[in-house]
């Protein structure tokens, strides 16, 4: 029997109807269990209070390494992949990561199959096995995990950081492993990493430092006694939890200013202090305040000053890494070319807006107001997938009393502001870090950090160097924030129309409405998606860069007024696309209408502010030219849609045009960009048709029925498609790149098969062969063939075109090389698949129809369901029924016929892609692929655009509005 369970009295959200129970297993195991009747989906959580501050000496990344380990196998499941197959063929995922002080493992899979998955998941903390054969494989794992990290500047200064450090505080560890710390090194010092990993587990896999969270569909008492029954033969070692007292950082890493040069383009300041942790006091929250206001961008905040004075493009400001013991205080800030030129005023204005603080005392009013938009943010909260509620959950189970494990800090409640203070204090000149990132910094540095090679230099800061800065810094209106008129009162449910799927509400020349009444969240929210179809935004990459900065503009001009609506969970964005450009409004459906009504004014009205539009487009040019350092597979697949979709031009044309483009360019092309538009409206949730269709006639008047229209209709012929590249029958392109990074050593293979145009069931067989092939291709070609850490095998859809996928990224072999393992997969697979039993078969198809007959879990989701049916112009609104019901009728010939048609290497009716991008290593191979003898029924793209023109196009289902009807 279990120890026990005690009756504590959970805290959830006033909307949440489901149940919850804290027990006690004999073992010592905490566990909480979530009783969901409504959920399509099961999933668990395990979370393990040993991370990789645990690591042992010259192991470093073993606590990490042992997470990749734990999945492969266990004495009662030994065949290596069944749990990872398991879950795959019945609707689910897996997946684990590690922290500092802890490592989480989770699944989520079908309700029918949950059980059993349990079952499997739970023997990992039973009896794992770890053989030396899948040792050595998944140690290269881990290594092409860490290379793919190498050239990332997130993780790159996340080390500096730990780098300057006390070097006995395991903070100061590189945690991710690689082939170095985990073959190399122990092997020359006479260890077996094996025997270090079991060893490792056995010291601390210890039932008493574990915490699970499980979600089922069934009633808390079932869900007990299947959680006692499997989770009980964990041994529980009385293990006691690691601590690590100390702080990382002594005198001699604090008031430090260092200098360091990053991969991209972009200066970035990174101010912190390290402070109390906000865990220690979670009901005051002081760091959730001072990170509230110090992080404000609204009028008189330390943003909205830079902004003006040019020098800052972003700010945010809250609590960075932190543990029990130690926490920093972080302050991050991307800075323009201006603003790097002055660092020295805005530090001086940082430490200004403190000071403003301190003689301001903490205030009553601004915390109480911070806690009201909290509870309401914590009452109203969409509910999400169980997989990441689990997570969430599962890493508060230790931190947190019982009461608050699933709200944990995320309500502030208690007013104390010697609290506040206390934190405040330790935001000081003699307390803080500097870091400071600019590529200008190349020939300045005299250090490297050893693990990712990142240069620096640093320097001692003194206090009164700070204080002259603040003496010399220009002197701005800093002030606290005015109280909020975007918080929302009025939370009441509007009656709705029972409308199942949205309908085109409203239709005429200037405009469509689809509209979709909320008849299953019941939250205050609304939804509102306008597309502006402009014509005039593609015609030239002039045309699509100056697109481009009106949107960035626009989000510029709002972000004072629109910043306290975001506070207040109103949120907005526009951003450019294909077609012309979008603007999305979501949140607290009270005074959305303000918001989006101040949108459309500013775009009625905008005029270009030179000073702003100089900001932006330094911006613009970095975010281009940043491109080249994208990872070598988000390359590949930027290709792959290149060489398929038609009217799509290359970012390198844009960075091209950009620099000779004005601010006096942009006044005369909106005119032009507006002249002839088309608005296509989604409206969904707490509101009602009528006032729907007010909002597109207010919108209407503003832009169409003026004294001077800013806008006119479109004329017939200007209504945008979507077409895409229809590949040859039996046809096989290949397209060669080298990687735009010369410093990145991997490759990258998208091997892409086109298989139809949308219809429903080419798709139940095609999304039926995409699971059924998933796992075992990751299998053979990451796990057994180590070619890369990244390997998926997935379905693509490009406007209604649909095909598959495999995306690999590699230091290990050449994307030649790849795409040849590619096909020797397909070849073994055939046999795998013409041996499926009728059982195995019938398992795989319940299991997609269980996973297609999954309910949205919120408005966005289900706002993002329906809006790619419109924006692709299928409008299968009842898609996932259909799609159910072809799969009811498939035979399992008819996935045979299926695969031995379109997807066998050889297939008559076959259509592939290969794009090909050459790291550093490969570089050699790049010249030989490209140079080599085209095989009879093989074509080499050179030039993406000459392909293109001489390609037959599929038709376009955007832009056939003769086929919707009132």
């Amino acid at each position: 029997m279990a120890v026990g369970r005690e009756e504590v009295e959970i805290v959830k959200p006033r909307s949440d109807k489901r149940e919850y129970r804290r027990i006690v297993l004999r073992n010592a195991l905490e566990v909480l269990l979530v009783s969901d009747p409504e959920t399509d989906k099961c999933a668990a959580s395990m979370d393990v209070s040993v991370g990789s501050f645990s690591d042992p000496e010259g192991l470093e990344g073993l606590a990490h390494f042992l997470e990749h380990m734990l999945f492969y196998a266990s004495e009662k499941y030994p065949v290596e992949d069944s749990y990872c197959k398991f879950i795959a063929e019945h609707g689910g995922s897996t997946n684990a990561f590690t922290a500092s002080e802890h490592t989480n493992y989770y699944f989520d899979v079908n309700v029918d199959s949950f059980e059993e998955a349990l079952d499997r998941f739970a023997q990992f903390f039973i009896k794992p096995l770890m053989s030396a054969d899948a040792t050595t494989r998944e140690i290269k794992a881990v290594d092409s995990e860490n290379q793919k990290n190498l050239l990332s500047d997130a993780w790159r200064m996340n080390q500096l950081q730990k780098h300057i450090s006390e070097k006995s505080h395991p903070y100061h560890k590189f945690s991710t492993g690689n082939w170095d710390t985990l073959e190399v090194r122990p092997r020359q010092k006479g260890l077996d990493t094996r025997n270090e990993l079991i060893k490792f587990y056995k010291e601390n896999y210890s039932s008493n430092l574990m915490h699970l969270v499980v979600y089922s569909k069934e009633n808390l008492d079932k869900i007990h006694h299947m959680v006692e029954k499997k989770f009980q033969e964990i041994q529980n070692s009385d293990k006691s939890c690691s601590r690590f007292p100390g702080q990382p950082c002594t005198s001699e890493h604090l008031q430090v200013l260092v200098k360091t040069v990053p991969i991209k383009q972009g200066h970035k300041l990174r101010v912190i202090w390290p402070v109390t942790p906000e865990i220690r006091h979670y009901k005051e929250g002081p760091c959730r305040y001072l990170g509230h206001l110090i992080g404000h961008e609204g009028e008189g905040s330390l943003f909205y000053v830079l902004k003006i004075l040019g020098w800052a493009t972003s700010l945010s400001a809250g609590e960075g890494e932190w543990s029990w013991d130690f926490s920093f205080f972080k302050v991050v800030i991307d800075l323009t070319d201006a603003g790097h030129e002055h660092v020295q005023d805005i530090i001086g204005l940082l430490f200004k807006y403190i000071s403003l603080l301190q003689q301001s005392g903490v205030c009553k009013w601004i915390f109480d107001e911070l806690s009201a938009l909290c509870e309401t943010k914590f009452h109203y909260q969409d509910k999400i997938s169980p997989i990441d509620y689990v997570v969430n959950v599962a890493s508060n189970l230790e931190i947190y009393p019982p009461e608050d494990w699933i709200v944990g800090s995320s309500l502030p409640c208690e007013f104390n502001p010697g609290t506040i203070q206390m934190v405040l204090d330790k935001l000081s000149a003699d307390n803080v870090r500097i870091f400071w990132e600019s590529k200008s910094f190349e020939e300045s540095t005299d250090m490297v950090e050893p693990w990712y090679g990142t240069t620096y230099s640093m320097n001692r800061i003194s206090v009164s160097t700070i204080q002259e800065w603040m003496s010399s810094s220009p002197d701005e209106n800093l002030h606290l924030p005015v109280p909020n008129v975007f918080i929302p009162t009025d939370l009441s449910l509007k009656i709705s129309e029972e409308i199942k799927f949205p309908i085109l509400s409203r239709k005429s020349s200037y405009s469509s409405l689809w509209f979709k009444p909320d008849t299953v969240f019941s939250t205050p929210k609304a939804y509102v998606r306008i597309d502006f179809s402009c014509p005039h935004a593609s015609n030239s990459s002039e045309a699509e860069v100056l697109t481009d900065i009106f949107t960035r503009l626009l989000m510029d001009y709002l972000n004072e007024f629109a910043y306290y609506a975001q506070v207040a969970g109103l949120y907005y964005s526009v951003h450019h696309t294909n077609t012309g450009f979008q603007v999305t409004v979501v949140g607290y459906n009270h005074k959305l209408r303000i918001l989006l009504e101040k949108v459309i004014e500013k775009i009625a009205s905008f005029e270009v502010r030179p000073e702003r539009f100089a900001v932006i487009k330094e911006v613009a040019a970095k975010d281009y030219q940043n491109l080249k350092f994208q990872q070598p597979y988000q390359q590949a697949m930027y290709y792959c849609s290149l060489i398929l979709q038609d009217n799509t031009r290359p970012w390198t044309e844009q960075l091209e045009v950009l620099p000779s483009i004005k601010g006096e360019d942009l006044t005369n092309f909106l005119p032009l960009l507006l002249s002839r538009t088309f608005l296509e409206f989604y409206v969904a949730g707490n509101i009602e048709r009528v006032e729907a269709e007010s909002i597109v006639q207010h919108i209407e008047n503003i832009l169409f029925h003026g004294p001077q229209p800013i806008c006119q209709p479109l004329y017939p012929s200007q209504h945008l498609t979507n077409r895409v590249v229809k590949l040859g029958t039996g046809s096989s392109h290949f397209y060669c790149a080298e990687g735009l990074n010369p410093s990145d050593e991997n490759s990258a293979l998208v091997h892409y098969i086109q298989v139809h145009q949308d219809d429903i069931m080419m798709n139940a067989k095609l999304q039926l062969f995409a699971l059924t092939a998933k796992q075992p291709a990751f299998y053979q070609l990451r796990s057994v063939e180590q070619l890369g850490y990244i390997t998926v095998l997935m379905q693509r859809n490009d406007y209604g075109i649909r095909g598959l996928q495999f995306i690999i990224q590699s230091t290990v072999k050449g994307p030649g090389h790849i795409d040849l393992r590619v096909e020797e997969f397909l070849k073994m697979f055939e046999s795998k698949l013409s041996q499926m039993t009728n059982e195995e078969f019938k398992s795989n198809v319940n299991a997609l129809i269980d996973m297609k007959l999954e309910k949205h879990k919120n408005l966005r989701e289900e706002c993002a369901f329906y809006w790619r049916e419109i924006s692709d112009g299928t409008l299968k609104f009842d898609r996932r029924e259909t799609e159910v019901a072809a799969l009811r009728q498939l035979t399992q010939q008819e996935l045979l016929d299926f695969f031995n048609e379109y997807v066998k290497v050889g297939a008559a009716r076959k259509k592939t892609l290969s794009v090909r991008v050459y790291g550093s290593l490969h570089a050699s191979e790049y010249t030989t692929d490209k140079n080599q003898p085209v095989q009879p029924s093989s074509t080499q793209i050179e030039d993406i655009f000459g392909f293109r023109r001489s390609q037959p196009l599929y038709g376009s289902f955007k832009g056939a509005y003769g086929r919707v009807k009132l």
